[in-house]
């Protein structure tokens, strides 16, 4: 019901040099390393290619041992004919992959239409994140704020979940003129990391980076891209195909934080 699964090559490189910044060594699931069995021998549910489930790993957040085994994820956004064909914003779902193209999660916005159509790139939202068994995994919260530099005492913020009712961090837009700035939160609000986007984000052709970086920014840690989808693509539809990666040992609760900034700029800037 969410479409054909596409083999998505990587296309993000690993960074490194981020200092202890989160991070922590990670137990990988599979004996001798990170290492993955070739997609054509994956469990499939519906057709697509899920990534092996794998084991239990004490002290994470169950369903989030499966980015132990990863540094990027590849997010894609699912195209909706009606929204197309009417113009009235759809609930937005997407898939998000690891680099073989094995799904890892699904995401879905719950949100209502008259939110979704009145209050536009602002509104408020709770996104569901599920795993290939069902179990809604991380849920990422954002309250209604202001976007704009004119009101920096109520600006965005999304709050991350892992599972559901357990708060794990937060993102927190930051006050500039002119750059897309956020901080990285663990669950006692300490800043872990910064994300910076470029000042122009109207880019015909290329992809758009926004770093995520050490607290004092000297170093980078990871990205967050927005792809170049094509002319007729990013012209008359809204869906987009979104990049994450980090370092294979940062604290998996930060990974998830990172997906839950992913979809904040998502949803603000694209």
């Amino acid at each position: 019901p969410y479409g054909s699964p596409q083999q998505v090559p990587g296309t993000y490189q690993d960074v490194t040099g981020a200092g202890n910044y989160g991070f922590q060594a990670q137990p990988m699931g599979f004996p001798g390393g990170f290492g993955v069995p070739p997609v054509q021998n994956q469990p499939t549910v519906d057709g697509t290619i899920w990534m092996p489930i794998p084991p239990s790993i004490p002290n994470c957040p169950p369903g989030l041992e499966y980015l132990t085994q990863i540094d990027q994820i590849l997010i894609h956004q699912q195209l909706e004919l009606l929204e197309i064909v009417t113009g009235f914003e759809e609930r937005n779902k997407y898939e998000l992959k690891n680099a073989l193209g094995q799904r890892v999660y699904f995401a879905a916005e719950d949100t209502d239409c008259l939110t979704r159509n009145c209050c536009g790139p602002s509104r408020p939202f709770t996104m569901h994140i599920v795993d290939n068994l069902g179990r809604e995994v991380i849920a990422l919260h954002r309250p209604l704020r202001c976007s704009s530099c004119c009101c920096p005492c109520c600006l965005q913020e999304l709050e991350v979940q892992a599972p559901p009712g357990t708060t794990v961090g937060y993102v927190v837009q930051n006050w500039h003129v002119c750059l897309p700035k956020f901080t990285i939160q663990d669950a006692k609000r300490t800043d872990i990391l910064k994300i910076a986007g470029p000042c122009i984000m109207c880019r015909c052709c290329e992809d758009i980076h926004f770093e995520v970086k050490s607290l004092d920014e000297t170093c980078t840690v990871g990205r967050i891209s927005k792809q170049w989808t094509g002319f007729v693509r990013e012209m008359f539809t809204d869906t987009d195909n979104f990049g994450i990666s980090f370092p294979m040992d940062l604290d998996v609760k930060m990974k998830a934080v990172m997906i839950g900034a992913c979809f904040l700029i998502v949803s603000l800037t694209f």
